[in-house]
């Protein structure tokens, strides 16, 4: 392939929660060869391979009532007051690694419910910040993932408004005019991480500049998801991979100028590799 020109988004790879837990964990695992966490620290296949070789050791909840003694490594995306219980009773030592914007926002949401405010989260069902979310309100608050899971005429006059994080500025507030247009009081906190959020524009202009753009990201990642469509709808000749390996030579023509970025949880050597995969066709 000729004169193919690469280059990799700047404003692409790890979040500054998803930095702040990988190097916790690193500096860890270099002190004692081990380290028990929470779920995924990333959602990012590659990543997780890379620590686990390290001995990072992936548990899950279930996991957690029959460990003792032990440290555990609490990921960005935070948990709820069932698990900081439930490791004093088992006397485990938490490295909490959980996002400063997370913190915040669950805070907010235990000050809301402490209020006895009527509580609705914009977030995806099951995830694992939204997991931690609801734990402040004793899982009464009510997550949905689009305005149409909400019958509208029957939801309380009054109400407060919550984002799980990384969910879309523009839609959150495209509920919230929904909401207050059928003439619902709508306490509004806007709790996006504005890192995340911001993205959305800076893919869009990044696609422009390119021919093709290969998009870089775990298959587990909401926010990979979303920047991905951001992406593609920008540029129709956008790829996603998660590893080098799914490359294809075929996708790539003489002198094409081709673009890398990715998700919060893409790790910039992972957009390297790819980046030196596609200068060997």
């Amino acid at each position: 392939m000729k004169n193919l020109q690469v280059h990799i988004d700047n404003h692409s790879g790890f979040c500054f929660g998803v930095v702040y837990a990988i190097e916790m964990a690193e500096e860890i695992l270099d002190e004692q060869g081990y380290l028990y966490c929470l779920g995924d620290i990333v959602h990012n296949d590659e990543e997780v391979n890379r620590l686990t070789r390290k001995g990072l050791k992936i548990i899950d909840h279930s996991d957690l009532h029959h460990l003792f003694d032990e440290k555990v490594l609490i990921r960005a995306h935070g948990e709820p007051p069932s698990t900081y219980e439930l490791a004093i009773k088992n006397n485990l030592t938490l490295i909490d690694a959980s996002c400063p914007v997370v913190l915040k926002l669950q805070n907010r949401i235990k000050n809301s419910f402490d209020k006895d405010e009527t509580i609705y989260i914009y977030g995806k069902h099951g995830h694992a910040e939204v997991i931690g979310l609801l734990g402040q309100t004793n899982n009464k608050a009510v997550v949905f993932q689009d305005i149409s899971e909400l019958d509208i005429p029957s939801l309380p006059k009054n109400l407060t408004l919550y984002s799980q994080t990384t969910k879309s500025t523009d839609k959150f507030y495209e509920i919230n005019e929904i909401l207050t247009s059928n003439g619902i009081s709508v306490n509004t906190n806007d709790t996006i991480c504005r890192q995340v959020s911001n993205r959305d524009k800076e893919l869009r202009d990044f696609a422009d500049k390119f021919d093709k753009v290969i998009f870089v990201s775990g298959t587990k990642s909401s926010n990979g998801k979303v920047l991905f469509n951001v992406c593609k709808e920008r540029n129709p000749n956008t790829y996603f991979v998660s590893n080098p390996d799914q490359i294809e030579k075929e996708w790539f023509a003489d002198n094409d100028r081709v673009g890398i970025c990715g998700a919060t949880s893409t790790p910039m050597w992972l957009m390297e590799e790819v980046k030196a995969k596609i200068l060997t066709f």
